[in-house]
Parts: structure tokens; C-alpha cells; sequence
């Protein structure tokens, strides 16, 4: 059975999923992030939640209903992007709902997802991607962003702040926020190119973001790190982050992992206002 000190691991059936527990105790949202296990489609999919692949859109639809019932949501209240590693964000609402689930996708280039709007599912979708989840409790408001890489020198979560205090009114000090499963420090090897990316986007930091790795011109990155820091400087107070301590790579038994095992499966993070 997977661990966590930081999120809850949950199943539902075969279907296992995990929460932050921070934002269960609000009341306010519906949310997980998934794993691999307990999904409709055949291997190498198990629970896949992509529409882009060779997966038959009824098994991602099989999928999508039965972390919707683990959460008590309905995949018409899901709202999915095309990602494409950036920090474009976008604000959805009651119209955008069952897009890229049980209508076309339309939205285009778009990393990160903010609402206020009741039932209204925010979707990202993840193989080693860090999700970020966003809860602002007094301006009850939401926001889910993909980090890759490049969207972490991006520095999306950093963006998803400002959005949120522009469409909202939010107070960073008020947010809870978290990171969620993805490849760790552990695992996330880069070239001098990655590494010299993250030194210029994080000067302060290169040091405790970056360390050398056992082969020549390689270097690990602590992705986890880099969007915290982007939250405490953005306002966040560090109290009101929960980090994860999984590491998707490390776990590719339980993750779908592109850097692991090529898995062609998808995970997703959900977060919908009650």
C-alpha cells in the first residue's frame, strides 16, 4: 500500500486516489489526484484520464466516471485543457463544464484552471508533471496549474497567485495550497541546459534547488522545491502548503511515469468547489 506523511492515500474499490488534507477539513472542495490503479483500460492504461492517446474514449470515459463517484462529482462537472507546458491560465465557468470529458475540449494552450463557481471541476492532467492545487477558503475561489519544467521557470504557481488575486480578490496569506504526486528530487535528472534554466529563473536558490548528479553534465532538480518557494514568496504562508513526499518516478508501480517506464497512461488532478 503507498505511504504518505503529507496526503491522505485513499481506495475506492480497486481505484486508488489521495487527498490533501488541508482542504478536506474546509468542507469546500471535492478533489484528488489519481493513480494508475483500479482504471477500465487495458494495460498499459489502467486508470488513464487522457484523450490523446490510443485508449479507447470509452474506457477514459469508464475512468472519469469512477473517480467522479470516489469524490461524489460527475464527469459533466469536469473541465480538461490542452496542455502544453507554458502558463497560459484561464478562468472556466458553468459553461465550460464536461469539456475534454463529454464535449470537445476547445481550450487550447492552457496549463492552469482558476473558478469560483460551484460545481464547476477543474482538470490537469499529469505522467511526472507537478500538480499545484490552489484554495482560497474566504473568497471561495479555486485554481489547478501543470508545472512541468519548463512551466516551473515559468513560474506558473507564481502567476496562479496574481490570477487569483485579480479575478478574486484573494489574499495570498488566506490560500491553501498544494503540491501534489510527481517525479522528486530523487529522480528528476536534467542536462546543463535544464539545470542552467532553473539557475537563471531561481538565482537565490540554485543551491538548494540544484545538485549534481553521478554522471558528467548531468544535475538533479528539486521541482517540489522550486514551486514552494514560488508560494512563500508569492504570500503563502508556509504553514498553509502541503508538499508531497512521492515521488511518481519512484513509485511507477502505483503512477503512470513518462521518465520511469514511458507509461502512455495519464493521472489527473481534480478540484471543484462544493
Amino acid at each position: 500500500m503507498l505511504k504518505s506523511d503529507t496526503w491522505r492515500v485513499k481506495a475506492e474499490g480497486d481505484f486508488l486516489y489521495l487527498t490533501i488534507p488541508a482542504f478536506e477539513q474546509t468542507g469546500l472542495v471535492r478533489h484528488c489526484f489519481t493513480t494508475k490503479l483500479g482504471g477500465a483500460s487495458p494495460e498499459p492504461y489502467g486508470m488513464n484520464l487522457s484523450i490523446t492517446g490510443k485508449d479507447a474514449p470509452e474506457n477514459v470515459l469508464e475512468n472519469y466516471e469512477r473517480v467522479a463517484y470516489a469524490i461524489g462529482s460527475f464527469p459533466g462537472n469536469l473541465t480538461v485543457s490542452a496542455q502544453v507546458h507554458g502558463t497560459r491560465i484561464l478562468r472556466v465557468g458553468v459553461l465550460d463544464r464536461g469539456k475534454g470529458v463529454i464535449l470537445p475540449r476547445e481550450m487550447e494552450g492552457i496549463d492552469g484552471l482558476v473558478t469560483n463557481r460551484s460545481q464547476v471541476g477543474l482538470v490537469t492532467i499529469h505522467a511526472d508533471c507537478v500538480p499545484l492545487f490552489f484554495l482560497d477558503p474566504v473568497r471561495k475561489a479555486i485554481g489547478l496549474a501543470h508545472a512541468g519544467w519548463r512551466g516551473t521557470v515559468g513560474k506558473i504557481g507564481a502567476k496562479m497567485l496574481q490570477r487569483m488575486q485579480e479575478d478574486f480578490g484573494s489574499d495570498p496569506a488566506d490560500l491553501l495550497t498544494a503540491i501534489g504526486p510527481s517525479i522528486g528530487p530523487c529522480c528528476f535528472e536534467v542536462g546543463q541546459d535544464v539545470a542552467e534554466a532553473f539557475s537563471e529563473a531561481f538565482p537565490v536558490y540554485r543551491e538548494k534547488l540544484i545538485r549534481p548528479a553521478e554522471e558528467k553534465d548531468k544535475f538533479y532538480v528539486d521541482l517540489w522545491e522550486a514551486n514552494r518557494l514560488q508560494m512563500i514568496e508569492g504570500g503563502v504562508l508556509p504553514e498553509h502548503i502541503t508538499v508531497t513526499d512521492v515521488c511518481t518516478a519512484c513509485h511507477s508501480d502505483v503512477f503512470h511515469s513518462y521518465r520511469k517506464t514511458k507509461s502512455p497512461g495519464r493521472m489527473a488532478a481534480i478540484l471543484e468547489l462544493v
